[in-house]
């Protein structure tokens, strides 16, 4: 065996064995103090407490309780049993390695490295679906794109974010539906919204909520000058009947309009697409893509409760964010990251200063090292460290 593969053998084993160290059965700390991300023994016995809880002769006394009960027991169940599942893969896996090196194997001990390398990668990915225990989290997600001040330049900007924001769900595997969509006047979008269906799209994406800032070369300019566009993010959670959001008829504002963009005979000649706006809070949602105006009103309710959800739970969020010394101003001028293509490329986070030069494979969908990063950081946040 050549010097090189064996030294790369041996580097996927202690990636391997430094990470098992953390919650290898044999090691003993598969479950560590509560509170920690690999608390699994809590978890477990929250589990058997609600299970039993469930089975009480007056559970369903309370409609309410109950399936606030059950919810609670789906969450810990989505959270405890992909760790059991690796831990379990884990003791397995060092069993092998150990009996492979005695063997001297050398061919079978790097397939079973290279396993265990994919196999801290997973462990990875859970460390950081850990950090993601908000109640909304594991729910799909309706992602906002607006246009900001600056015309032709943030319209493209605008499509240029939606086209990386599918890239990125495309590679997750999750599931992408066109909502609602307002092309500009010349080129690229003045909105769009987003339905993202996929296991904790939400968790991943409120990563994402703020004003995206780009510096280029402007491809509109005929004298080749360098442009600054703006466009922000919005994600809100879809929430289910467990969570109740009250709006008054007389609250609402309904407006219906022709839809915009590509269509059917029937899609682009009546009033079909519905926006509504909520009084009391300003708050506007919006839906072309259905056939009927009532789809469309529905589905823009549905979203519109999912925005004032989101609204309460921003609030939150910015209480914690008054603890930052370095506290932005929510606004056009506070952006949240920075995409850089010229004079050098460069795209860097503000709040975490988390940055990558390959500005293309970020344009393609390359987001999880800014996402990671961001709920890092948040969750130190709310640990008040």
């Amino acid at each position: 065996m050549c010097e090189m593969h064996t030294g790369k053998r041996r580097t996927n084993q202690w990636l391997f064995y430094r990470k098992c160290s953390e919650i290898s059965p044999r090691s003993g700390r598969a479950s560590t103090k509560p509170g920690s991300i690999f608390d699994l023994a809590h978890k477990k016995q929250q589990i058997v407490e609600l299970d039993a809880k469930s089975q009480a002769p007056d559970f369903w006394s309370s409609q309410e309780t109950a399936q606030e009960t059950l919810k609670q027991i789906k969450q810990l169940r989505l959270q405890v049993e992909p760790w059991e599942t690796a831990i379990q893969e884990v003791g397995d896996l060092e069993e092998l390695l150990e009996l492979l090196q005695l063997e001297d194997d050398q061919q079978t001990l790097d397939e079973v490295a290279q396993n265990a390398l994919d196999m801290v990668k997973r462990l990875d990915t859970l460390e950081l679906q850990a950090m993601l225990n908000e109640e909304t989290d594991p729910n799909n997600c309706y992602l906002h794109i607006h246009a900001g001040a600056g015309g032709t330049e943030s319209c493209d900007w605008a499509s240029m974010l939606m086209r990386m924001y599918l890239r990125w769900s495309e590679d997750r595997g999750f599931k992408v539906e066109e909502i609602e969509c307002m092309p500009g006047d010349e080129a690229g979008i003045k909105s769009a919204t987003l339905y993202v269906k996929g296991d904790y799209a939400f968790g991943y994406l409120k990563a994402e909520i703020g004003v995206h800032r780009l510096v280029r070369i402007s491809p509109f300019d005929a004298n080749a000058r360098r442009h600054t566009s703006f466009a922000s993010v919005f994600a809100t959670p879809e929430i289910d009947d467990s969570i109740e959001i009250e709006i008054k008829e007389e609250d609402l504002k309904i407006d219906t309009y022709r839809s915009s963009g590509a269509g059917g005979q029937h899609v682009n000649k009546t009033d079909s697409a519905v926006r509504l706006t909520h009084l009391p809070t300003g708050i506007v949602s919006s839906c072309q893509n259905e056939r009927s105006q009532h789809k469309n009103k529905a589905m823009a309710l549905k979203i519109l409760k999912a925005r004032i959800y989101q609204a309460e739970m921003e609030k939150r969020r910015q209480e914690l964010a008054v603890q930052e010394s370095n506290k932005l101003d929510i606004g056009w001028g506070s952006q949240i990251r920075s995409y850089v293509f010229q004079p050098y490329q460069l795209v860097k986070d503000v709040r975490t200063g988390h940055e990558v030069g390959n500005i293309q494979a970020v344009m393609d969908g390359g987001l999880d090292p800014f996402i990671e990063s961001y709920l890092r950081y948040y969750a130190k946040l709310r640990s008040g460290r």
